[in-house]
């Protein structure tokens, strides 16, 4: 049988962390607390190859070498909704909503021909895949692609700017690698979570005291709703100290 699928609005999928591609962070700076996730594919992966063209190539202390996914990502705790999500279950900004929004339950990060299990309903999601719904996906190919293609190419557009960003962190905190090759190590992988700022910083981007300025707020608001929660006390600190930085990095002058 063909996978069929169908949105209800549920507002379920609205919740914790949303990838971004760099052109839909930039635009919602000031909507979403942003940072850029790492995450370790190993070689044997069937999305290997294509996450070394989306992502960086990294060479870990046993020689081995793993593609990395960079990804620029609102950054909210797991059971925080996201901030447009409104009352109704409805999104605030649906006509301006992220490439990430309207691709769902595609993903970009797979291949093509590696989608059929996204079509199955996370659990508490209310998403429609009854025989009432559209097929959505036939032969392992998507049949209504715009979307999809249209966030599949930015995330290569971007490729040049997110190897640049890896080279330089690589550079400058070498650490970093000891803690991919171990997420690399672990069955079930993980993610190693940095700043936007030090992608800013890194990549020289002519608007990033403006986009600072946008984000510094959002930090500061987001720290004072996860104070003194034990739970999100990783949140936290990151988001404490992310703000100083967006607020020292706002108040540059381009160079």
């Amino acid at each position: 049988m063909e996978p069929r699928f169908s949105c209800t609005a549920c507002g379920k999928c609205c919740h914790g962390w949303l990838p971004l591609t760099l052109t839909d962070a930039v635009a919602h700076a000031g909507r979403f607390p942003l940072a850029m996730v790492w995450t370790p594919v190993r070689s044997n992966a069937r999305s290997y190859e294509l996450a070394t063209r989306l992502g960086a190539s990294v060479r870990l202390p046993n020689r081995k070498t793993v593609a990395v996914l960079i990804v620029p990502t609102a950054y909210l705790p797991t059971a925080y909704p996201c901030p447009e999500l409104r009352d109704d279950g409805l999104c605030g900004i649906h006509e301006d909503k992220p490439s990430r929004c309207r691709t769902m339950p595609f993903y970009p990060y797979r291949e093509e021909k590696d989608q059929a299990d996204l079509l199955i309903p996370r659990k508490g999601w209310q998403c429609d895949t009854s025989v009432a719904a559209p097929v959505v996906y036939s032969d392992h190919a998507i049949l209504d692609r715009a979307d999809f293609d249209r966030e599949r190419d930015d995330l290569l557009d971007q490729a040049p700017a997110i190897q640049r960003y890896a080279d330089y962190m690589l550079k400058y905190m070498p650490w970093i690698v000891d803690e991919l090759a171990k997420m690399a190590a672990k069955p079930t992988g993980g993610n190693l979570v940095t700043s936007l700022s030090s992608f800013l910083t890194a990549t020289r981007r002519p608007d990033a005291a403006e986009i600072a300025a946008a984000q510094a707020p959002l930090f500061q608001a987001m720290a004072e709703r996860t104070k003194g929660d034990p739970a999100l006390r990783d949140y936290h600190r990151n988001y404490v100290g992310w703000a100083k930085e967006m607020e020292s990095l706002a108040r540059r002058k381009p160079v």
